[in-house]
């Protein structure tokens, strides 16, 4: 846990803040969520000759980074999220790291992702795409019970499908091929 914490600034960065919509510093009890931002001298000043693109990712002076994240008391970040990976279901927010991070306790899960797809009355469900440990075998059933027990109900993902989860070189998951997997029912 305290590994995921950030936040030690240097000798050219200012201390990051965490940002609500507004541009107020949320508060700092490790549960309020903002969005990550950063300044100082080695941060971007903004987009080459674009001054639309360069004002939607800067307020209140500071870049806005795209990650989800709380401050704690102690003055460290943790970040939660992406900004793009929340799924709104029902009007309540989601989480995709929240729901993997439950899902990767399960012992036979190697590891997983969370993406929201379009659900005609709840606006978005989650679906998890999980890669199983070898020899193990595990049904959707047993996850979405394993799950139940962890996590509110609106948050258990709807569909869980098991397959390899595609990584760009770097080994990042990704979550774009899988929404476009989820949205076509593969």
């Amino acid at each position: 846990v305290l590994r995921a914490r950030q936040g030690v600034g240097n000798i050219v960065a200012r201390p990051l803040r965490v940002l609500t919509a507004e541009g107020t510093d949320v508060p700092a009890d490790g549960e309020s969520l903002g969005e990550l931002a950063v300044s100082g001298n080695d941060v971007m000043l903004g987009y080459y000759r674009d001054a639309d693109a360069t004002e939607a990712v800067t307020l209140d002076g500071c870049l806005l980074t795209g990650d989800l994240a709380v401050m704690h008391p102690d003055g460290y970040v943790e970040i939660r999220d992406r900004r793009k990976d929340i799924i709104v279901s029902g009007g309540e927010n989601i989480a995709s790291v929240e729901v993997e991070r439950v899902l990767d306790r399960h012992p036979g899960v190697v590891e997983s992702a969370v993406v929201g797809v379009p659900h005609e009355f709840w606006g978005e469900v989650p679906v998890a795409f999980v890669a199983v440990r070898p020899g193990v075998r595990l049904s959707a059933e047993d996850l979405v019970a394993f799950a139940r027990e962890h996590l509110s109900g609106y948050k258990v993902p709807k569909t869980v499908h098991f397959t390899e989860l595609p990584k760009t070189s770097t080994g990042k998951i990704q979550k774009h091929r899988l929404r476009e997997l989820a949205r076509s029912g593969d």
